[in-house]
């Protein structure tokens, strides 16, 4: 179970004595505690102006259309939406009935993150973990678990449906390769293939490969892309390859309670991320910074990385004294449950597009004082 380091959540700033002084500490916590992209929120202030027409019928949801279609290299049908739990479940409802399968990794975040809303949107659909080793299931363990439901018949759920998460929870990334093998796996089953994006482009800034080659060139049928953890207000965008899967998408939209009538909002921040590659620059930054503290954490005689780190997501295992201390100084991070047979405390670092390698250095100098 996580646990919030024991400090005032989402604070930066901690009083240190009586006498007024401060001591400011980064917050590692997650990718979503930091400020709105000064680009984005000009956008919004832009689009603030005047009257424009409701419920997606504005100027900005058609251009941003135009523009994913432009980034992606295909036409696709987009529906932006506020946060990512919403277009995860909104996605998976396009994919499965409810007496459906969805075929996930036991880290997803759709499984252990997101209070039963994909069965929720699906109207009953199961979801059915599959474990790996470090959030990247196996083509070995899709094929004996699609199997395995298969063999139920009409008394278990129909394989409908497979999500991966893109990056991992656990801060990896699937290959290309890997993509395709598990897609086309899913496909030769009759099911969709679902990609929680929450951090997509953390991952596409991995791969260095374009955002075609690693959705629907490499099997997807939909993508969960999010913008919110990478500088947006509150934007994520639920965009489908397969068109169509869009029938009646704006239907289910509006029953979730999903559709904002000032809609232009929602497509104005997303028309700034993606204008002058903002998502992929701020994308590249916070690996950057997560690719620097990996690097001083393994320097420390006291750390192990149980994953390697190749998106925004840094996993360490330290001892506990040392993770107190860091608590103490007043950093801000999630513990996580350690694997069976560890000692030590296992502990996630998030970096973000506004961190600044002096914000990192001075966790790695709190930790080398802390020896």
């Amino acid at each position: 179970m996580e646990q919030t380091a024991q400090t005032p959540p989402c604070s930066e700033t901690l009083s240190a004595d009586d006498t007024g002084s401060q001591r400011i500490r980064t917050n590692f916590m997650s990718d979503n505690v930091g400020p709105v992209c000064p680009e984005i929120l000009a956008a919004i202030t832009q689009a603030n102006v005047g009257d424009a027409p409701a419920h997606g019928d504005d100027a900005w949801t058609a251009q941003l259309e135009a523009r994913a279609a432009e980034v992606f290299e295909a036409e696709v049908r987009v529906f932006p939406v506020a946060t990512g739990t919403a277009a995860n479940g909104l996605a998976l409802s396009a994919l499965s009935p409810p007496w459906g399968a969805i075929l996930c990794d036991e880290s997803a975040h759709i499984f252990g993150r997101e209070c039963s809303a994909p069965e929720l949107f699906t109207s009953g659909a199961k979801l059915c973990p599959i474990p790996s080793p470090d959030g990247r299931m196996s083509p070995a363990m899709l094929a004996r678990t699609i199997a395995e439901v298969q063999a139920g018949g009409r008394r278990l759920s129909r394989p409908a449906a497979l999500s991966l998460s893109q990056a991992t929870e656990w801060g990896t990334v699937y290959s290309l390769d890997q993509l395709v093998e598990l897609t086309t796996l899913a496909h030769d089953a009759g099911m969709g293939v679902h990609m929680d994006g929450a951090r997509f482009g953390n991952a596409l800034a991995h791969l260095g490969c374009s955002p075609a080659d690693a959705t629907w060139r490499a099997g997807v049928d939909i993508l969960s892309l999010g913008a919110t953890k990478s500088g947006a207000l509150a934007a994520d965008l639920v965009v489908m390859f397969d068109t169509g899967l869009a029938e009646d998408m704006e239907r289910r939209i509006k029953r979730a309670g999903h559709l904002w009538s000032k809609q232009r909002f929602l497509s104005a921040q997303l028309l700034a991320w993606f204008e002058g590659d903002l998502w992929l620059r701020n994308a590249r930054h916070a690996n950057e910074m997560a690719g620097r503290l990996a690097r001083g954490l393994l320097r420390h005689p006291g750390a192990m990385l149980p994953f390697e780190t190749q998106a925004n997501e840094v996993f360490a295992i330290l001892p506990e004294a040392l993770v107190q201390a860091l608590e103490v100084s007043g950093f801000i991070f999630l513990r996580r449950t350690a694997p069976p047979g560890v000692h030590g405390t296992l502990v996630r670092f998030v970096t973000s597009y506004h961190m600044q390698h002096a914000d990192v250095d001075a966790l790695l100098e709190a930790l080398a004082s802390g020896e």
